[in-house]
């Protein structure tokens, strides 16, 4: 996702607290993760920061992929994880997307156990976070 971030000068922050592991399919958690950062990159203007942060809460570790971008409307937001509403929106440097991969994103974390929600406001960003079990 460097190289993506670098076209649009945005820079990338990592919050991640120490000893964080978790209990999920590798694969599947580096695609969420590529998605809900790719969409930070697409959805933010150029100089923008998207913040990564995860954290123990409970018996879960909490992700979150914040971004300082466009934002959503509140329509959007309550469309966003709909199977029957594909939302699909140009990038600020007119980037394509089909709308599958939040959907995408949300039917494998609840496959792993956790839970997927999101903030937003127009012209303030938006803040994906999902909760993954903690390894035991």
């Amino acid at each position: 996702m460097n190289n993506q971030s670098r076209l649009k000068n945005i820079q990338i922050i990592e919050r991640i607290e120490d000893n964080v592991f978790v209990t999920a399919d590798k694969n599947i958690l580096e695609l969420i993760l590529r998605n809900l950062i790719s969409n930070g990159i697409k959805f933010t203007n150029q100089g923008g920061i998207i913040d990564i942060s995860a954290f123990i809460r409970d018996k879960f570790v909490e992700v979150t992929v914040k971004d300082n971008g466009i934002g959503m409307s509140k329509e959007d937001l309550i469309n966003i994880f709909r199977k029957d509403k594909y939302l699909s929106t140009e990038g600020t440097s007119n980037e394509k997307g089909s709308g599958l991969g939040l959907l995408l994103c949300k039917e494998f974390v609840e496959k792993q156990g956790g839970t997927i929600w999101v903030t937003s406001e127009e012209g303030q960003g938006s803040s994906f976070t999902f909760t993954i079990p903690i390894a035991m």
